[in-house]
């Protein structure tokens, strides 16, 4: 297999705005949604901003030469509670509604991560940790439709109230929104700074998150290993090297984040001090009543607390663009190269296998097979044996075009794979791998899987001929009972069992087989090759193994070594030419 990608890269920061317009796209089809939106969010700071002003007039009232009129007061302060009613219900709904669009956003961007996943080429899976992917998934989606769903309506609110109270600030006095100023462009520029110092922070800080989840994916994966190895203290090392990592690079992008809120709204409270001082000074001169500098006070409290806000909330979108750069970065991945055009649908196949002079490698100038040629009658059986690493899972990567050869050709039937769509290719043969898979369901969903349409009598034949229909009546749900997630309620021995009456059920002319029978017992073992010859009757089957005792009756054996076949031929020819073959079945015995 191709090496894996190393742990703990970190992504570049890409192009911010680039990135904002494809998260927007999303929301394109509810665009008239956001619209409405927009106009709500508009209506409900309009009420939001009335509200100082009724203030300061009922304020203006209570303020007299030693009366009050206390029904203007009441009507004023009645007219304050209802715009802030009236803004806080509408502020409610259409954060309701900026919820449930993010669900859907969230729903849908998951939906185009999977299917492109269910496009990749293996070589993706190959070289990238599976945690590293579920947290792209998972993860990373949350953050961006957090983002949507709450961080947009914040900002859009913040910005409505900006500007609205800067209008209004102008009408009641100029000279109280200079002092203002003063301040302003420091916070705009503090903020931009800021920004600048955390948003590779975040980039760090997703890459790193990643990292962790596919150490702890692949851990808890080969916990029994783990185990068995008392190798308990080791992986928790481990983990707490990365897990600090993680916490760092969390906790440097929010520390330099999270300073940018407090310094931001120091540096409002130093406009609202100055403020307060020339509105004094004003109120002494004559120049500005009560009721203006009251209402000035309230509108300037508007106008720096959505500076403040917006400061804090940068610092999420810069987080949220990050985890989108590797979303989006999953999404740009290449899918598997197209069929040619001239590509047809492998028909009627018999099962003639032909390579030709066929070199590959991985990696670019790291060839793994040389100049490999063989040739697989109909229905022959074609063993192929050498030590790890010989090449022999990448024959079979190559046989079902989970890789595209360097140089020379594979033919099926006496066309070439390229000519083939890849789709009919990979159904023309069944699989029985030594990594045994499946899935949450029940039994019979589990050995139908792969035929559309299977019926119970079809899948209690295969069950039988791979002998494990008696141990399946034995359950107490017979063929509904479930499996629990990744299997984890039957044996090993059992789970192999499942896939190989799934690879009898699913009638094709060509077999893979790698290693189908190494987690069953001696016992089992036997009925299982019994059960394997049958299956193989006819079929042109390739068959990786390990205890060469299994492929004595192979047609053909290709002996593999540093990616060269070294001998081929029956088991008895080999045996014969006392080679590398022979060796190697001797060592078995020692």
């Amino acid at each position: 297999m191709p090496p894996v990608g190393s742990r703990g890269k970190i992504e570049k920061p890409k192009d911010a705005k680039g990135t904002l317009r494809r998260i927007l796209q999303y929301m394109t089809v509810y665009r008239y949604v956001v619209l409405a939106l927009l106009l709500c969010t508009f209506a409900s700071n309009i009420g939001n901003l009335l509200g100082p002003s009724f203030a300061g007039k009922a304020i203006g009232a209570a303020v007299g030469q030693g009366q009050v009129d206390f029904d203007t007061v009441a009507y004023y302060a009645k007219c304050m509670l209802a715009a802030y009613l009236f803004s806080n219900i509408l502020s409610f709904l259409v954060n309701q509604v900026m919820m449930r669009m993010g669900r859907r956003v969230a729903y849908k961007m998951r939906k185009d991560v999977f299917d492109k996943l269910m496009t990749l080429p293996v070589k993706y899976f190959d070289r990238n940790q599976a945690g590293d992917i579920i947290s792209r998934v998972s993860y990373d989606i949350d953050v961006v439709t957090t983002c949507l769903s709450a961080d947009l309506i914040q900002i859009l609110t913040g910005i409505v109230t900006v500007v609205g109270s800067f209008v209004m600030m102008c009408i009641i006095s100029p000279p109280l929104v200079a002092c203002l100023c003063v301040t302003l462009p420091l916070s705009i520029f503090f903020t931009r700074y800021m920004s600048k110092r955390t948003r590779p922070l975040y980039s760090k800080r997703s890459a790193a998150y990643g990292e962790m989840n596919g150490y702890v994916e692949e851990m808890f994966s080969g916990q029994k290993t783990i185990l068995a190895y008392a190798y308990e203290d080791d992986v928790c090392r481990d983990f707490s090297a990365i897990n600090q990592k993680a916490a760092d690079a969390y906790c440097a992008a929010d520390t330099l984040g999270m300073t940018t809120g407090p310094t931001i709204n120091m540096i409002n409270n130093l406009g609202l001090s100055i403020v307060g001082m020339a509105g004094a000074a004003l109120y002494m001169l004559g120049l500005a009543g009560m009721e203006q500098i009251s209402s000035f006070v309230l509108y300037s409290r508007k106008f720096c607390g959505p500076v403040n806000e917006i400061a804090n909330i940068i610092n999420e979108i810069y987080s949220a663009l990050a985890a989108a750069e590797r979303v989006f970065a999953l999404l740009d991945q290449p899918e598997e190269v197209a069929d040619l055009p001239q590509a047809l649908p492998l028909s009627e196949v018999q099962g003639d296998v032909e390579a030709r002079h066929v070199s590959f490698g991985y990696l670019p100038g790291k060839t793994i097979l040389h100049d490999l040629s063989f040739k697989a009658e109909p229905g022959q059986t074609i063993a192929i044996v050498g030590h790890t690493g010989a090449g022999k899972t990448t024959i079979i990567n190559l046989l079902m075009r989970f890789y595209d050869v360097d140089s020379g050709e594979i033919r099926v039937d006496g066309k070439g794979l390229l000519d083939i769509t890849r789709d009919s290719l990979r159904r023309a043969y069944a699989m029985v791998l030594q990594d045994t898979w499946v899935f949450e369901g029940t039994i019979f969903e589990n050995i139908a899987y792969g035929k559309e349409g299977a019926t119970l009598d079809e899948v209690i034949q295969a069950a039988k001929a791979a002998r494990i229909h008696n141990y399946i009546m034995q359950l107490p749900a017979g063929y509904d009972t479930v499996i629990s997630e990744d299997g984890g309620n039957i044996s090993k021995g059992q789970k192999q069992l499942l896939t190989i009456a799934r690879a009898m059920l699913y009638d094709t002319q060509m077999l893979i087989l790698d290693e189908a029978t190494s987690n069953v017992d001696t016992n089992t073992e036997q009925k299982v090759q019994k059960a394997m010859q049958q299956l193989m009757q006819g079929r042109t089957s390739f068959v990786i193994a390990h205890r060469l005792s299994t492929i004595q009756n192979a047609d053909k054996i290709l002996v593999m070594e540093h990616g060269d076949v070294m001998e081929q031929g029956t088991h008895q020819e080999l045996m014969a030419k006392k080679g590398v073959y022979y060796r190697l079945y001797a060592s078995q015995f020692e």
